[in-house]
Parts: C-alpha cells; structure tokens; sequence
C-alpha cells in the first residue's frame, strides 16, 4: 500500500493553477522559505542552479531551445505534486540542454517535495521505493532520427499534452547535443497525466549521440524507469529498482548503445527490458549489454523481457537471477520472430540463476508468434548458481547510488 503524505506541495497547487503553453511569461523564481526556491515557466536564458538551494519544480519547467541550464552537483530539485496539466517535470526541449554533471559522493537529486531530504544530504528518511507518482519526471528532447507511423519526422512525446509545442522531438541530426547527464539520482516520479499515462523516470525522445548519459539512477517509479524513444544517444551506469512498468523501455528504432545498468524489481514491476522496433520505414539498431536484472519473487508481475513490434539490435552479456517460474524471455508477434530468423534481433550470452521447477535456461525464452517458428532461440543462456555469473553488470560502478544504500544490494 502506497503511502501519502501532506505538505507544502498543496499549498504551491494553489499558488500556480495555470496550465503551461509555449509562449507562457518566462520563468518564476519565488522563495519560499530560506534557500528554497519555486520554479515555474520557461527558461528564457541560460542560468545555474546552485547546491545551497533547494529547486521546486512547480508544474512543468522548460529548458527552452538556445537555453543551456547548469545544474551544480549536490543540488537537490523537488517536484510539486498534481496530474494532467499540474503535474511537475523538468523538460530539455529541442535545441535546450542540461549541463548536470554530479558526482558519485554529491549526485544531484530530483525527488518528491513530500521527500524530508535536506541541503548537503543523499536521503531523506520518510519515503522508500513504493512511494510512487509524487511528481512527474525528467524529459530531454532531440533532433535525432526517429521511425514514427507516417514516417512523419517529429512527434509529441508522450507524458507532454499535445497543445505544448516544447513537447516534440525527433529530427535529422543523430549527433544532436542536449547536454550532460552525470551522477543524477531521479526518485519517486511518475505523475498520472491521463489514464493510463504517466511521465517515466527519465525520457529521452530523438536523444542524439552528442549527449552524454552516464550514472544514472531512477527508483519508485510509477511508470518505465528509463524510456528511449528512437535517437541515438548511448548510455551507461543506469540503476533502476522497483519501477511500476519496465524498467528500460527501447521503441521507434533507438539507435545507441545502453551498456552496464542493473534492474531491480519491485513489488509492481512488468519487465525488466522491453523492447519495440520501428514504426515507420526508417529503421535503426539497439545494443543492450552487460546487465544485471533482479527479479521479484513476492507478486505475479515481473518478467525478464518482452521484444515487440519488429524489435531490431543485440541483447548480449546479460545475467539474471531471482526470478518466479512464470517468467519468460518473450518474442511477442510473427514480425519479430521474423527478425530473430533473420538476424535482424540476436542474443548473446545470458547467464540464469533458474527458477525452481525450470530445468534448462532455454525454458525461458518463448516465442509467441502465431505462424512463424524459431530455431535456438535461447541456445546462448546457460544455468548458473548466484554469484557465479561471467557477465551482467560491474555493479562497483554503481555503488554510489540510493539503491545500493537501501535495498542492500552489496555493490
């Protein structure tokens, strides 16, 4: 059972009712208490955000094209509570960026304004990872390929309204630049902003290869912890734990490389990969590697993957472990068995801690296409015992993070 809890957050509700547009006034910088700072509104210049304060996201933030925002590390940034058009998010628009280079003693952190966290600390100590949907999220938007139905070459990312023109993406640029995305720690988002809609951990839609995405963190999320909608972007260091959807989510033909990343199931967690391919003609090619995925023996939910609408790149490097008999590897449809047939989609080394009552790791991979037949599929995972795996994730890499701390994962 989720908890709520009450604070300022309500009160801000009130002070700023309005719903955000493209041409709203420029952004709002209200103090509300000492080194606590209300931000709402369009970022017209390029600013900094300093470790001494406290930001509160009030409704949605906009890093506006031509807009570099610097963020210190250390800084901590709370979202205001609210759905639809009230729900709080930072959003790198197209040509913005966000200059966010924390460290691995002083990340900066986006979290909850209902989080007790504190100028110069890494926790708060009154929520965990099922305090979900407190605020929204962190959206960074491109100029990077994407495969959209209609071959259309921008889209409206989902999680923005489509009356707010600073929510597209996608382009022609793959080494597009949205900045610098270092040691950042994103906990307890995921606002409800229709139904069956929510803001993901982070998003990042036509993400090109110019960005840097490296250490991050995503927990409690309501929605994907981290979601890639085409681009080309690559990103390393993740950590997600107990997500309520997938943890990292690939569809319109992303293009990059996601390398070293660790999942831990929650209680609500669907899949730790969930993959989909090109909706339009274009195409494009994923390469998820060297992963740890940790799955969740207490609820029905939790899968290992899900390849879906003509998913096309290589999951390779992957160890597994924790997870119920139910779960499977899963090839969704005819399109993307045809894929694997033909070579488009490929498996490298899993290593599987097996679930009781499963005797060969290839028992977990299952096609589900209706007519197409597949041969091998999960001839390259092998049964290990815990702790004996060759591959999956360097997780002293990510020992900085929150997680680590509090779900005692030993990295």
């Amino acid at each position: 059972m989720k908890k709520t809890i009450y604070s300022l957050s309500a009160i801000l509700v009130f002070m700023f009712t309005g719903c955000m547009s493209s041409d709203d006034a420029p952004i709002i910088a209200a103090p509300l208490e000492d080194n606590v700072l209300s931000v709402s509104g369009e970022i017209s210049e390029s600013t900094t955000w300093t470790n001494n304060n406290i930001y509160v996201l009030n409704q949605k933030v906009v890093v506006s094209s031509g807009v570099v925002l610097t963020i210190q590390a250390g800084t901590i940034i709370k979202g205001t509570e609210g759905t639809g058009s009230l729900a709080s998010a930072l959003i790198v628009a197209k040509g913005g960026k966000l200059n966010a280079v924390g460290t691995s003693t002083s990340p900066i952190i986006f979290t909850s304004i209902n989080d007790n966290i504190a100028i110069g600390q890494t926790a708060g100590t009154n929520l965990n990872e099922t305090n979900s949907g407190l605020w929204g999220g962190l959206i960074v938007l491109g100029d990077a390929p994407c495969s959209f139905s209609g071959d259309v070459e921008t889209l409206q990312i989902e999680g923005i309204p489509a009356d707010d023109t600073f929510g597209l993406y996608g382009g022609n640029n793959p080494t597009d630049n949205s900045g610098v995305y270092q040691y950042i720690s994103i906990r307890h988002g995921g606002a409800l902003i229709g139904e069956g809609n929510e803001i993901n951990g982070l998003t990042l839609g036509g993400v090109g290869s110019g960005t840097v995405i490296e250490n991050i963190e995503v927990v409690g999320n309501v929605d994907d912890g981290i979601e890639f909608f085409g681009g080309t972007v690559n990103a390393s260091n993740l950590l997600v734990w107990a997500q309520g959807d997938d943890a990292l989510d690939i569809d319109q033909a992303y293009s990059g490389t996601i390398n070293n990343a660790v999942v831990v199931l929650g209680t609500n967690s669907d899949h730790a990969f969930e993959i989909d391919g090109p909706e339009g003609s274009a195409t494009g090619s994923f390469s998820l590697k060297n992963v740890t995925i940790i799955g969740n023996q207490i609820t029905e939910d939790g899968e290992y993957a899900d390849y879906r609408s003509n998913a096309m790149g290589s999951t390779e490097n992957i160890y597994a472990y924790g997870f119920k008999s139910s779960s499977d590897v899963e090839l969704d449809n005819d399109g993307v068995a045809t894929n694997y047939n033909n070579g488009l989609l490929s498996f490298g080394t899993w290593e599987v801690v097996l679930p009781e009552g499963i005797e060969n790791a290839s028992d977990i991979f299952v096609n589900k296409g209706s007519t197409v037949i597949v041969t091998d599929f999960g001839s390259t995972a092998t049964a290990i015992s815990q702790g004996a795996n060759t591959v999956g994730a360097t997780t002293s890499l990510l020992n900085w993070t929150y997680a680590n701390t509090k779900a005692g994962l030993g990295f």
